[in-house]
Formats: C-alpha cells, sequence, structure tokens
C-alpha cells in the first residue's frame, strides 16, 4: 500500500451519511498482527513508540489488556462488525506502559495465512486533532464578537484595544469609539478606580481574578443600580512579558438583589424578637429596613397593642384624625429630621392618608415618585416644620400594614430621600415579607404583655398594698419581679398581727411562672392568714397547709396526665415574733434560711430545721426557737434573691453576698429607724438583684422592738373560786393605772368570765395577763387542752352564756394552745389617747 494511501478514519462514518470523515496516514502507523483469539503476534518499533511497550512486553498478550476498560470491554462487538463489513475502523483509547491513556486511530481487517488461519492485521496510530479544528485568529474573533457575554481588551495603560459587541449593551458606545480611552471615559457612573485596581493588581501578578461583583449606574440604565460579575486575565505575548489584560462582564443584577434580599430576611429573622416587649421590636424593625431598604422608616402602633389589648382601630372612617403611637423610627439622617413625634408619642394621621387607608383595609400601598408640592400625611405639625414632602428629601414611598393572625395592629411606613431610586414592586414584596414577620414578633409579644399583666395585676392584688398596724417588728419590703422572658412568678409576704401583742412574718414561693403561679399564690396566702387567725404554732400551720397542698395536687392531676399542679413543691417560712418573751420562733418547707442582724451588726443564718416543701411528703415539720434582742434585725427572702444574684466583684455565693450586705448597710444619723430599714431594702436589692432577674425577687426585712414592761402585767391565780373577786380587783387597779377607768367595767366582766372558765372547767395553773398594745388584751391561761365554744343558750338556761357575752363585748376573741395547755383571750379597742400610760 502506498505511503500516501489513506483509508476511512478509525470511527468515522460516510461522509455521503452526514457522518465525520478523515484518513489514516498510513506511513506513520504502527503495524499489529493478531491471532484468532486476539493475541499480539508481532510487535513493531512503532508500536513500542506508541504505547512505550517492547515486543518482550507485547507479545503473546491479549489485545484486550492494551486498552482502556472501557473501549476492551467493545471488541468482541467489534471483531463481529469487522467479519460483516470485512474491516472496521474507529477511535480506541490504548494504556501505555507508565499508565497514561493515549486515542489512537485504528483500522483492523480479518487475514488468512496459507493454511486457513485466521488473523487480524490491525493498524493503529495516534490520533491527530480533528480536521477544521485549528482555529485562525478570524475565527476566534467571530467566536468572541458574537458571544453574549461583554469582552474588552485594555493595554498595560489600561486603555481599551479591543472589545466585542455584547458589550455595548452596557452603554459607552460602539467598540470603535472606546478604543484609547479608558473606563472611566465610557462608564462614569462606575467606580472605577476600584475596577482598574483590579485590572492593575492582575497585570502585575498574572493571577486571574474571577467572579468579582461591581455595582454601580451603567450609562444603558442609569436610572437604577446594576451589579456586574467580571473577571480579569493577563494576556502576555510569547516571550511573557504582559501587554494587557482582557476582562468579561455578565449582569448579574437579579441574583444579586435575591442575595441581598434573603441576607436581609435573614438579618430581620435574626435581629427582630429577641425581646417580648411590643415597643422594642417595632423599633428593630425600623433599625433593620434602615439603609438597607429605606433612608426613613417609621412605625405606628395602635394605642391599644402597645398596652398589650386586643387591636380595636375604631370607626376610622368616620375620623377626621386618628391617633397612632409611634413604636418606632430610624433614619440615615442625624436626630430623625422628618420624623414629626418621638417615640412613645401619639402621631395623628388625616383619614384620608394612606396610613390609614392600609390600616383600615389591610393592603399595601406604593408610590414611586410622591407629589412633591403633597401636604405631609400627619394632622399634628408643629409649627415651623416642614409641611409638604419636597422640603424633607422624601421622593418614593412604601406603606405596608402591620398584619398578623388576621388581625392588622399598625403600619409601617418607608421613605427614601438619598437614594433616588423609587421603590419597585420587588421593594414592597422585600418590605411586605420581612414586615410580617416583624407582625408575627409584636403580636407575640401584645399577647405576653397581655398575659404578664394580667398575672401581674393578680399578683399585685394579692400581695399585701401596706402593713398592718403593730408595735412589734419595723418592716420594709422589696418585690422585684422577673424579666419579661421569666415571666411573673408565685412570691408572696406577709405580716400578720397576732394576739398577745405578737407578730407573724411569712414569705413564701410557688414554683413556675405566669397566671397560674400567681393564682395559686393567691391560694396559699389566703390559707395561711386563715390559718394564722387560729394562733396555730408554726410547724403546726405548715403541716396544715401542707396537707392542703396535697388535696389541691391530687385535684389537679385528677383532671388528667397533661393537668397542672402549680402548688407542688411551693416553699413557706412562718416565724412568729413575740416582743414581751423576745422569742422568735419559726419554721420552715422547703424555704431558705431567714439572716439575723444582731444590734452590733454582725449577720448569721438562722438554725432552721429542714422541711420539705409543700406537698412532697416526707420528714415532720419542726419549729425552733430564737432568744433575740430588741433591734434584732430579720431577713426573709426568696429563693431568687440568692439564686440570681447578680456577679459582684468580690465574688461568692449568693448568700454569703447577702450576708454581706445585710451586714454593712448604709446609714444616716438623720434617718428614722423606719427609714434606715427602707434603705437598706433597697441597697440589698440594688446590690444583688440584676437589672432583669431570672425569677422574682422578694425581701422582707423586720427590725424587732420590745414591748414596754409597764405595759403588760400578769398575775399567777390560784383554783380557787374566791379568786374572782381578787382578778376583778386586780384588773381595775391596773386599769386604773394605765388611765382606762372607762373600759374597768367591761374588763371586770371579761376577767370574771374567763377565770370562772378556767376554774370550773380547767387545770392549773391559771394565769391572768393584761397588755396594752394598740389594743387591750385579757389573756387567761390554765393547764387544759379543752376548746371552748361559743353557745346560743335559750331564756331558761341558767348556764352558757360567758362566751356569748365576751364575744358581744370584745373586738375579737380566740384560743391558742401551748405546750403547758391554752390561752384564751380578748382584744378591746381602745378610743385615741388610751393607748398611753397615765403620767
Amino acid at each position: 500500500m502506498a505511503a500516501d494511501s489513506t483509508v476511512d478514519r478509525p470511527g468515522a462514518r460516510k461522509a455521503g451519511s452526514g457522518e465525520w470523515s478523515a484518513s489514516l496516514d498510513i506511513a506513520s502507523a504502527a503495524a499489529l498482527l493478531l491471532d484468532a483469539r486476539g493475541r499480539v503476534e508481532s510487535w513493531s518499533e512503532t508500536a513500542r513508540r506508541l504505547l512505550g511497550r517492547a515486543a518482550a512486553e507485547a507479545v503473546g498478550r491479549p489485545a484486550a489488556e492494551l486498552l482502556a476498560p472501557d473501549d476492551a470491554a467493545r471488541l468482541p462487538a467489534l471483531a463481529a462488525e469487522c467479519r460483516a463489513h470485512g474491516s472496521w475502523s474507529g477511535l480506541l483509547s490504548a494504556r501505555r506502559a507508565d499508565g497514561g491513556r493515549v486515542g489512537v486511530q485504528v483500522q483492523a481487517s480479518p487475514v488468512t495465512d496459507r493454511t486457513g488461519q485466521e488473523h487480524w492485521l490491525v493498524l493503529a496510530a495516534e490520533a491527530p486533532p480533528l480536521h477544521g479544528w485549528e482555529m485562525s485568529r478570524g475565527v476566534l474573533e467571530r467566536m468572541v464578537d458574537q458571544s453574549p457575554i461583554g469582552m474588552a481588551i485594555v493595554d498595560t495603560d489600561l486603555r481599551f484595544v479591543w472589545s466585542n459587541t455584547a458589550l455595548e449593551q452596557y452603554g459607552g458606545g460602539p467598540a470603535a469609539e472606546r478604543i484609547g480611552r479608558r473606563l472611566g471615559d465610557v462608564q462614569p457612573g462606575l467606580d472605577t478606580e476600584a475596577l482598574e485596581a483590579q485590572m492593575r493588581r492582575v497585570l502585575h501578578s498574572g493571577v486571574p481574578i474571577t467572579g468579582y461583583e461591581h455595582v454601580g449606574r451603567i450609562l444603558a440604565d442609569p436610572q437604577h443600580e446594576r451589579a456586574q460579575s467580571m473577571s480579569f486575565v493577563r494576556l502576555d505575548d510569547h516571550e511573557g512579558r504582559a501587554i494587557g489584560v482582557c476582562y468579561t462582564v455578565i449582569d448579574v443584577t437579579e441574583r444579586y438583589r435575591s442575595r441581598h434580599q434573603l441576607a436581609l430576611l435573614d438579618r430581620a429573622s435574626e435581629y427582630i424578637g429577641r425581646t417580648l416587649d411590643v415597643m422594642q421590636t417595632a423599633q428593630d424593625l425600623a433599625d433593620i429596613a434602615v439603609p438597607e431598604l429605606a433612608d426613613f422608616v417609621t412605625v405606628d402602633l395602635l394605642d391599644s397593642v402597645v398596652r398589650g389589648e386586643e387591636p380595636q382601630p375604631g370607626p376610622v372612617a368616620d375620623a377626621d384624625t386618628v391617633p397612632l403611637r409611634r413604636g418606632g423610627q430610624r433614619s440615615l439622617r442625624e436626630g430623625v429630621p422628618e420624623a414629626v413625634v418621638r417615640i412613645g408619642d401619639l402621631a395623628t394621621y388625616h383619614a384620608w392618608s394612606p396610613p390609614i387607608r392600609c390600616l383600615a383595609g389591610g393592603q399595601s400601598w406604593r408610590a414611586a415618585r410622591l407629589d412633591p408640592l403633597a401636604p405631609e400625611w400627619a394632622a399634628d405639625i408643629p409649627g415651623g416644620r416642614h409641611e409638604h414632602f419636597m422640603e424633607l428629601g422624601l421622593h418614593t414611598a412604601l406603606v405596608v400594614p402591620v398584619r398578623a393572625r388576621g388581625t392588622t395592629m399598625g403600619v409601617a411606613t418607608f421613605f427614601r430621600t438619598q437614594h433616588d431610586e423609587p421603590f419597585s414592586a420587588d421593594d414592597l414584596r422585600l418590605a411586605e415579607e420581612f414586615v410580617a414577620r416583624a407582625a408575627v414578633c409584636m403580636d407575640n409579644a401584645r399577647r405576653y404583655t397581655r398575659e404578664r399583666e394580667a398575672a401581674l395585676t393578680l399578683q399585685r392584688s394579692l400581695l399585701p398594698h401596706s402593713v398592718p398596724e403593730q408595735n412589734a417588728v419595723d418592716v420594709a419590703s422589696a418585690y422585684r419581679p422577673a424579666n419579661e422572658l421569666g415571666d411573673v412568678g408565685g412570691n408572696w409576704f406577709d405580716v400578720l398581727p397576732l394576739s398577745g401583742a405578737r407578730v407573724a412574718l411569712v414569705v413564701g414561693d410557688v414554683p413556675g411562672h405566669g397566671i397560674d403561679a400567681a393564682a395559686t399564690m393567691g391560694r396559699l396566702r389566703t390559707a395561711v392568714q386563715t390559718l394564722a387567725a387560729l394562733d396555730l404554732r408554726p410547724e403546726e400551720l405548715l403541716a396544715h397547709l401542707d396537707d392542703l397542698v396535697g388535696r389541691v395536687t391530687r385535684e389537679a392531676t385528677n383532671g388528667g396526665p397533661d393537668a397542672k399542679a402549680p402548688a407542688l413543691g411551693s416553699s413557706c417560712l412562718y416565724a412568729v415574733y413575740d416582743p414581751i418573751a423576745l422569742t422568735c420562733t419559726m419554721a420552715g418547707a422547703g424555704h431558705p434560711a431567714p439572716a439575723l442582724v444582731a444590734p452590733d451588726g454582725t449577720v448569721t443564718l438562722a438554725e432552721l430545721p429542714a422541711g420539705p416543701a409543700l406537698g412532697v411528703g416526707g420528714l415532720p415539720f419542726e419549729s425552733v426557737e430564737h432568744r433575740v434582742t430588741e433591734g434584732t434585725g430579720l431577713a426573709l427572702y426568696t429563693a431568687g434573691l440568692t439564686s440570681g444574684a447578680a456577679p459582684g466583684p468580690g465574688g461568692g455565693t449568693g448568700t454569703e453576698r447577702l450576708l454581706s450586705a445585710l451586714a454593712a448597710p448604709e446609714r444616716s444619723a438623720e434617718r428614722s429607724p423606719e427609714q434606715s430599714l427602707d434603705a437598706l431594702c433597697t441597697q440589698v436589692i440594688e446590690e444583688l438583684v440584676p437589672a432583669r432577674p431570672q425569677d422574682d425577687v422578694t425581701l422582707l426585712l423586720a427590725r424587732t422592738r420590745a414591748l414596754d414592761p409597764a405595759r403588760h402585767a400578769s398575775w399567777d391565780l390560784p383554783t380557787d373560786p374566791a379568786t374572782v373577786a381578787e382578778a376583778r380587783a386586780t384588773t381595775t387597779r391596773q386599769l386604773a393605772r394605765w388611765g382606762l377607768d372607762e373600759l374597768a367595767f367591761t374588763t371586770e366582766l371579761l376577767v370574771s368570765e374567763l377565770v370562772t372558765n378556767a376554774i370550773r372547767y380547767g387545770d392549773g395553773p391559771i394565769r391572768l395577763r393584761l397588755i396594752l398594745d394598740r389594743v387591750l388584751t385579757c389573756e387567761v391561761s390554765d393547764g387544759s387542752s379543752t376548746s371552748p365554744y361559743l353557745r346560743h343558750p335559750n331564756t331558761t338556761d341558767e348556764g352558757g352564756r360567758g362566751l356569748f357575752l365576751i364575744s358581744q363585748f370584745t373586738e375579737r376573741w380566740g384560743t391558742r394552745y401551748t405546750t403547758e395547755g391554752k390561752v384564751i383571750w380578748t382584744e378591746q379597742t381602745l378610743t385615741e389617747g388610751e393607748d398611753g400610760l397615765t403620767p
């Protein structure tokens, strides 16, 4: 076969059938002979150069091992085609000895030897480039000129030397007019300094820059900002010297805006709704929108929404003006000069204004261009302020209703002043999206405000508004509710006057928060007041309270697995101070021990037997009696004071910091004891309680007083009926010393009945005690635990009228039990001037 003879190119199809056609150069081809099974029988030097394999490596090996796996799998089919048509030609991928691959043109034909044995003659050569793809300058120029991507080449001075037709879509004139000009001359609306800095960087480093985004105004669309993605590549001559920069331009405005909008929405989701405060959420909305979307934003809400109530727009259509509460505002200008009112004030709008129309209709409103001479929408513009949009520089506006769960709560208004681009429909959709997100947060805050205010109102109504009048202790108290995330808790305290000039100090805490906790607190406080009126000892009172909590818990849990039992686990501290005996008896149910402040300033924690929380069960409650002196301070508090104490400069636990604060009060010689106690209470709260506590905090401070010995007297009486007369006489003499002669007759009657009952129904010893405090108290004690009861005798009965008479002549009376027996006591009110000793 001649050296210049050709065969069909391997893998090519007939040109007449519309397929590729190429030729195989026989002179440069490697000739191989394969046996019938496809094993190599002969290997030429040309084959060695082509595949890098010596004859010893190739002869005897299957030809399939010399091909890539995919092509090796095709050999049976190719052999069948070759037999059918007499030959086969095509492209195959061969494996070189070094592991690399090379594309080869192959022509195979079946041949037979003299004996009739079948062989395969294979001609192979490295595949040349496809004919016609050696691109000329003209081909390349036509290709880039017809490309939809803008392309240009600048020299080392950054002056245009060539650009394609697609670049003209961005403005700046045809390609011929760009020659020799700089980018700033062609596109003055772009930041050409930044773009040329990128070109110089590529010129100096030779490293391409791809995907560089730039935003500006192009001559083809000077009214809007457009975003372009640009890539820069250095061009070198054949000696490697830089001769210029080629750059491409693709308009990515839609992608840029979408990404910008998603970023704004993401920031809004993260920033808005961080608090449960309606006004703060409104301000967050305004902060997010400026300057990303607008230059001036206001958020106006219905006044009922700010108060946490259900929105009640009222008859908007029938009113000339409509007031809205300014919830938030933000401007690019210092001091928000566009605003008519300040945050928190009422902004009054004309009923015809777009904000009120949006409020009434619930639909957004957009003005691409505001009438510069149109009057402002506000109806309460102060004197000297601008009255037209033109004077404020407002040229485009959006009004979006703040609407969530089918309820419109206000309107958000967006203006542009410094950005001359009008609001588009896309801007309106973006504003509606993140206003809708903010509206849900505002509605949540509104609902929370309503629930919180209801719980606070309930709690305040259940807490004491004033301390009852009594002379046993000076009292100061402080209550700090939890922050908006912690909700209202179930703390309470009480100061309860008891018989015998004593006083009970109570502090309790219901676990949990919200209305349920506040309502449960009210039930427990009422129960403690009722039990305290029975003059029970502290441990007995807590035992009865524990029974009540257990019963309430069982009733609640019977309502199903989801039923709440807020009373379970409540804590309570009950302390009784006696100003005559100077003792303080206390018991606790899962409550922190109180602190005792001695008159010299020494502070210690009171020894208090550990008692279980209410309703939990376990060990019985125990009380402990502490001897105190006049002027001793008692600090009763809830766990929130120490567990949530703000960190101090010196560290320490909450309890240690409480003791330290109580030990060093800020006292003033000019203050009264009551004022000093109030100042100490305030100081402790400010020092220990953070600005936003996680739990309610209650602190009750008391400073003990001693009842003047001249104001009380007692006598031991024998169990002889004759002693009744002596008791009456003794009482009359004591009342005369106190200047209470007008109460002598009534008191003699009371003493006579009480002493007679003690002698007749009780056991010795019998003791009579008179106490002059805010009331005149008469007490008769005996060694019996028999409980007296009030009877209503018939007219014919000879007895049983003693307690009935006592109930008629006294303000109140009762019985309290002691470890030695019982005490029956009565109290008579004193008229003005009767509570002092006779000079």
